[in-house]
């Protein structure tokens, strides 16, 4: 890997913005009068996870980045849960874009778990 000149470098933030924009696909196929409920929510928690990591990214302390990844990392748990609400009341119609979002957040979440380590040691 080159030399990481910016948060737009870092492999888990780039991944971040493909789970969002896929989240975004999902949610459009959502029932209407979710769109200021559970849609939203669901939007907020995807676009939560590479502004924190360019947030942490920003502050240029070891510490600090480590704090924003951990923000990041709850984001998508939160995102995951939110995603399986919206399946269990069958908003969901898209299962292969779900289950790619699905996978997505399990890369993302091991990555930014290797990476929080990284900078803790």
């Amino acid at each position: 890997m080159g030399a990481i000149n910016s948060y737009k470098d870092l492999i888990i933030w780039q991944k971040g913005i493909v789970l969002v924009v896929r989240v975004y696909r999902l949610a459009k196929t959502f029932p209407q009068e979710e769109l200021y409920a559970l849609t939203s929510q669901i939007k907020r928690a995807a676009v939560s996870i590479p502004s924190n990591i360019s947030e942490g990214y920003g502050r240029n302390t070891d510490k600090s980045f480590s704090h924003f990844l951990d923000i990041s990392r709850g984001s998508l748990n939160e995102l995951e849960t939110q995603l399986i609400i919206a399946k269990e009341l069958e908003f969901i119609t898209d299962f292969d874009l779900y289950n790619e979002i699905l996978a997505l957040i399990t890369e993302e979440s091991k990555m930014i778990n290797s990476f929080s380590k990284t900078l803790k040691n």
